[in-house]
């Protein structure tokens, strides 16, 4: 998960050390409501802090318990702490300082892969080089405008700014995500991805040749101390988050290895952090100097050889590669696939050849 929005929960609260009831209308005159919810007849009951977090992933549970402790959660009128267990029907209101951040999202006709959908949910297989998101540069061109156009072609009707996104994969990721139709679905299956329950692999190209058949990486993920583009790993746990990637090699091409990668965590760029972490950087990721030959191989048809896979296989090398978790509805499971993609299937042919000769 890449791509930043504006955080809903800012960091500019107001003043406030008590917790009582407040009329919204007097009280809150300089507020301005940043998010409303009925919440659904069907929800389970869960904390409001971790409730808040579905509809806004690149907000923290501290920036919410924050805007708790300032009074500025109200549920059915009623300023509530952090730890409010959220109950069906009940009426929330986010109220922060400064107007919200209008992000109109324009429905645009472009191609979309789904590979399934129903009156909950949308399975879509994405292609590498497009953004989920709107936002910081990408207001248009984006999955959510594609999907904002092909539920508006078939006459139906989500807000896609509230609800929609699960989860999220980079810009030059490609592989599957699920993106819910409404508020019951999107809490049912967020749900199953903060208890990581779903089940999802992921194909990736590496640096070198890894040592182990298989292998597990650990090391808290934070952002770089110097370069904020990056995440680094902190073995110590003296910053970022617990996380945990488990890898098995799926082929050796003797500067290079397919790996198939299992998280037990979902940090932002846990995959390429963690591999170059341990000195196999994804092929051709540019933003972690995966983007130059190995080092120590110095021969000019091998540096051309190189050159050749990078056109063919222009991004970093990982793919989403299966989905599986309960439908919200039939509390059934579905499961998906997605074959490797063209660019890296031709970049494994070309690995092969290359051997060979």
């Amino acid at each position: 998960m890449s791509e930043d929005n504006e955080d809903f929960l800012d960091d500019e609260l107001l003043d406030s050390n008590s917790i009582e009831n407040i009329d919204i209308d007097e009280e809150n005159k300089g507020l301005y409501e940043h998010l409303n919810i009925t919440v659904d007849p069907k929800q389970d009951p869960l904390r409001i802090d971790k409730f808040l977090l579905i509809y806004r992933q690149n907000s923290s549970r501290n920036k919410i318990s924050q805007t708790c402790r300032a009074g500025n959660v109200i549920v059915n009128g009623a300023a509530v702490k952090q730890n409010y267990r959220v109950k069906p029907g009940d009426q929330i209101s986010v109220l922060l300082t400064h107007p919200p951040r209008e992000n109109v999202i324009i429905p645009q006709d472009i191609p979309v892969n789904i590979v399934y959908e129903d009156d909950d949910l949308v399975v879509v297989d994405k292609e590498a080089g497009m953004v989920v998101h709107p936002g910081h540069g990408n207001w248009e061109g984006t999955l959510v405008n594609a999907l904002a156009y092909h539920f508006e072609k078939n006459g139906q009707k989500s807000d896609l700014d509230r609800v929609g996104l699960v989860h999220r994969i980079d810009k030059d990721t490609s592989g599957l995500l699920v993106i819910a139709k409404n508020e019951y679905a999107l809490s049912f299956l967020a749900k199953q991805f903060f208890n990581r329950t779903t089940r999802r692999l992921y194909w990736a190209f590496v640096w070198g040749n890894l040592k182990d058949e298989e292998g597990t990486i650990r090391g808290h993920v934070g952002r770089h101390p110097k370069n904020r583009m990056q995440m680094s790993v902190y073995e110590d746990g003296s910053h970022g988050k617990h996380a945990v990637t488990h890898y098995k090699v799926l082929e050796r091409f003797k500067y290079m290895t397919w790996v198939e990668c299992k998280l037990e965590t979902g940090r932002t760029h846990q995959i390429r952090a963690h591999f170059r972490h341990i000195g196999h950087t994804l092929f051709n990721d540019e933003r972690y100097e995966g983007h130059t030959p190995l080092r120590g191989v110095n021969l000019p048809k091998y540096k051309q050889f190189i050159k050749n896979v990078f056109e063919v296989l222009p991004r970093h090398a990982l793919h989403a590669h299966t989905l599986g978790f309960i439908h919200p509805t039939t509390k059934k499971e579905l499961y998906f696939e997605s074959p490797m993609p063209k660019d890296m299937a031709d970049a494994v042919k070309k690995w092969r050849n290359y051997l060979e000769n």
